[in-house]
C-alpha cells in the first residue's frame, strides 16, 4: 500500500501524504483512505468508504440518529468523542480515562435510534425488526452506557443473523 515508513520521532508517517500517527494501527487504517476502491457505499448518497465504521458514522448524518446525549443540556451527538468535547468546552467537565481503559459499550440500532448497554438487549431488539424507516426524532431511549458498538442490520441491509 506504500504507507508504512516505520517508527519515527513523531510516530509513524504516511509515505503518500506525510501525515503522522502515534500508532502503527492508526497508520494502517489511514492507508485505506488513499485507496481508490471504496467497498462500503452509502445507500442515501452513494459516497464510498473503506470500512464499515466510517460508513456507520456517515449514515448518522442522513438518519439524524444521535445516540450520545449530554446529561446536562440534552444536546445529542453522533459520536462519543463529540459529546466528550462538548462536556469539556461547554460545561467544563473533563473526562479522564486511564491508558487503554475501555469505556462501557453503547449498542445503537442504526435504523431507529434505540440504545442499550448489553448485546442481549440489542439483539433482542434487532430480531423484532422494524416496520418503519429510520427514526428521526429527538427523544429516543436514553443511552444505557457511555460508548457505542453496533451496525449490523442496517449496514448489511438484512436482519441480524442472516
Amino acid at each position: 500500500m506504500g504507507v508504512t515508513t516505520g517508527a519515527l520521532t513523531g510516530g509513524f508517517q504516511c509515505s503518500i501524504c506525510s501525515k503522522r500517527f502515534p500508532l502503527q494501527r492508526m497508520l494502517n487504517r489511514h492507508g485505506k483512505s488513499h485507496s481508490p476502491v471504496k467497498r462500503h457505499l452509502c445507500h442515501y448518497c452513494s459516497k464510498g468508504f473503506n470500512d464499515t465504521f466510517d460508513l456507520k458514522r456517515h449514515l448518522r448524518t442522513h438518519t439524524g440518529i444521535r445516540p450520545y446525549r449530554c446529561c446536562l443540556c440534552r444536546k445529542g451527538f453522533t459520536q462519543r468523542c463529540s459529546l466528550e468535547s462538548h462536556l469539556k468546552k461547554i460545561h467544563r467537565i473533563h473526562q479522564t480515562y486511564g491508558y487503554r481503559e475501555r469505556r462501557e459499550k453503547l449498542f445503537v440500532c442504526e435504523q431507529c435510534g434505540f440504545t442499550c448497554g448489553t448485546s442481549d438487549e440489542y439483539y433482542g431488539h434487532a430480531h423484532q425488526g422494524h416496520s418503519a424507516g429510520p427514526y428521526l426524532g429527538d427523544d429516543f431511549p436514553e443511552p444505557g452506557a457511555a460508548a457505542f458498538q453496533a451496525q449490523l442490520h442496517l449496514l448489511k441491509g438484512s436482519p441480524v443473523g442472516s
